[in-house]
């Protein structure tokens, strides 16, 4: 039922002003350091003036984002399925559908998907990329 949520949501599009993006036409790409995470870059730097940017992340089963910190970013997760664990600066916060967690700029943190995988819209104030 989860991975069905986010199927849905992975069928889903970015509506702006004048144009539509359909998740699906854009291609997963793998994250360049923790085996089992894939990226979509739903928003980049160059659509937003450097400001944010989205991405729809999908952790493998039992996979991890190791622990890691953003200099200049806040981060924010939506978890949109699955389930996992997230160390959010020394505190142990369980991921399951709904949660909301954020990461200011300079703390560290990490993301433990458990035995389904995890599923989750990150977005990062200014751009990642």
């Amino acid at each position: 039922m989860e991975n069905e949520v986010f199927e849905r949501f992975n069928g889903g599009k970015l509506s702006l002003p004048g144009k539509s993006v359909l998740f699906s036409e854009i291609a997963w790409s793998k994250h360049p350091v923790f085996e089992g995470v894939e990226l979509k870059h739903i928003i980049t730097s160059k659509d937003t003036g450097g400001e944010f940017s989205y991405h729809l992340v999908r952790i493998a089963p039992n996979k991890s984002i190791g622990n890691h910190v953003h200099e200049k970013q806040l981060e924010t997760h939506e978890v949109i399925a699955g389930e996992g664990v997230c160390i959010n600066d020394g505190a142990e916060i369980k991921y399951d559908s709904g949660v909301i967690s954020i990461m200011p700029a300079n703390v560290p943190h990490q993301v433990n998907a458990g035995k389904d995988g995890l599923y989750l819209f990150a977005k990062f104030f200014p751009a990642l990329c």
